[in-house]
């Protein structure tokens, strides 16, 4: 879903003022209503980078619904923008304890734990959203397991994770580029550069995979391949944070 400009936005809220002063069935929706209103609004303002305007209708979205697990994740997300972790942590516990049967609130707050310096117990929570019946892209979950172990420094299950996902859905490119950077880390340069390969075979290229194909080429010798995929970098995706490093003369 695009996000919507600033002037719509304003063009939404003058509509929704002028139903709420002339339209009685306006004023008799019901909180949930109003609340999922006030919630997206919150999203879509927190998407244009206006974190105060987020924050200021999530929380009448959680005055009107705080029953709501996704009310409370969302709310949890903003104020995590915001670095209100006190907040975000509160946010995050109530919605996961009032949606735990769920496997998306579930994987919601696993991504809150692992950003936060619990990866055990997030890990285990991706591990069991992988295996709910009821969530339909599992593979998802394997990765951001992997990516949550691999950030606490184990590489080993971080692997596993991925190549799980990988027997799922075989070119999945975030699996992919994943095991390319462990690859690569490990000085194992050659098998990241066939992964980059193999990536840019079945995938639509990205920076990230492009600067990985840079990194190794550079590495293994080749000065010309490099450049290649330098100028792909440069041109195909000029205001990546990869062609920023290149400019600045970052190649590590």
């Amino acid at each position: 879903m695009k996000s919507i400009s600033v002037k719509m936005l304003g063009v939404i809220l003058g509509l929704c003022l002028a139903a709420c002063s002339h339209n009685s069935d306006f004023k008799k929706a019901s909180p949930k209503v109003t609340a999922a209103t006030n919630m997206q609004l919150a999203i879509e303002y927190m998407k244009l980078g206006k974190l105060a305007a987020s924050r200021d209708f999530m929380e009448r979205a959680l005055s009107q619904d705080p029953g709501n697990p996704d009310v409370q994740m969302t709310a949890g997300l903003v104020y995590e923008r915001l670095n209100d972790m006190p907040k975000a942590e509160r946010a995050y516990s109530t919605g996961y304890r009032l949606g735990k049967t769920d496997p998306n609130i579930q994987n919601t707050y696993a991504g809150f734990l692992c950003r936060t310096g619990k990866a055990v117990a997030g890990e285990k929570l991706f591990a069991q959203v992988a295996r709910s019946a009821l969530y339909q892209t599992p593979e998802v979950a394997l990765v951001n397991a992997g990516v949550c172990v691999r950030g606490a420094g184990d590489m080993v299950d971080a692997e596993r994770y991925f190549n799980q996902a990988l027997a799922i859905r075989p070119n999945m490119p975030e699996a992919m580029l994943q095991l390319g950077n462990i690859a690569f880390d490990r000085g194992d340069t050659a098998q990241a550069l066939d992964v980059v390969k193999r990536y840019l075979a079945v995938n639509p290229p990205v920076s990230e995979v492009l600067w990985l194909g840079f990194r190794a080429e550079r590495k293994l010798g080749d000065k010309t391949a490099a450049a290649g995929y330098a100028r792909r970098v440069q041109t195909e995706f000029p205001d990546s944070q990869q062609a920023q490093m290149m400019r600045s003369g970052v190649d590590r």
